[in-house]
């Protein structure tokens, strides 16, 4: 990906840091999303990285310890929530191979403009049977279709952004060397609804908001 597309892709999420690290505060959505993601029931070995960690929110929760994020204001966050943050891309990870027992792609898959490469990147500093984590809002869910209206209102944070189904998610995982072992799937409240507690369900499952594929590196 060249400089300038990543650069124009990052600089929302680096002029409004604060504001979208503020939203997690007391959270439903993500206590919900959070608690999906611990419940995963294969044993995921580390060291952990998350690519497009942003303010470090979720790899706090998850005890991941390493973090990578084009922009670079919610790296300094992330690094307060002490995570190894460093500045790059998910098609060129700045890091040896073999080394990761579990990589994190969270909530970044729509973002990337070259979802293939990054995927093949995950998958070169995997260990030998380390899994990727990938969660996704489902394009075909009513979240989904909510974000994707935000896109076509010009929202600065999805303007660039481009949804995946789950089927699409999990042929672009096959396509790029992994097995999907494991499927969890929540948020079935609705957009605009008051959300509540919410325990996610086994498989992927027609309109979840949020869908987790937990897939092994073959």
């Amino acid at each position: 990906m060249a400089a300038k597309d990543w650069q124009e892709r990052a600089a929302v999420f680096d002029a409004r840091a604060a504001e979208y690290d503020q939203w997690y505060e007391g959270s439903q959505l993500f206590a919900i999303e959070r608690d999906s993601l611990r419940g995963l029931a294969i044993p995921l070995l580390g060291p952990a990285l998350e690519i497009g960690v942003g303010p470090g929110r979720f790899a706090e929760a998850l005890g991941v310890r390493f973090g990578l994020d084009p922009a670079w204001s919610p790296l300094v966050l992330a690094r307060g929530r002490r995570v190894l943050a460093a500045q790059g891309v998910g098609e060129n990870l700045p890091y040896r191979g073999n080394v990761f027992g579990v990589v994190y792609l969270l909530f970044t898959l729509c973002f990337l403009a070259e979802p293939a490469a990054v995927l093949a990147e995950c998958r070169r500093v995997l260990k030998p049977g380390g899994h990727l984590v990938l969660g996704l809002v489902p394009a075909e869910g009513p979240w989904g279709k909510a974000l994707a209206a935000k896109k076509a209102a010009d929202h600065p944070f999805y303007r660039h952004a481009r949804f995946y189904g789950v089927a699409a998610a999990e042929m672009l995982l096959v396509e790029a060397g992994f097995a999907v072992v494991e499927r969890r799937s929540t948020l079935f409240q609705l957009p605009g609804a008051e959300l509540g507690p919410e325990v996610a369900r086994d498989g992927a499952r027609n309109g979840a908001g949020f869908v987790v594929l937990a897939a092994r590196k073959e």
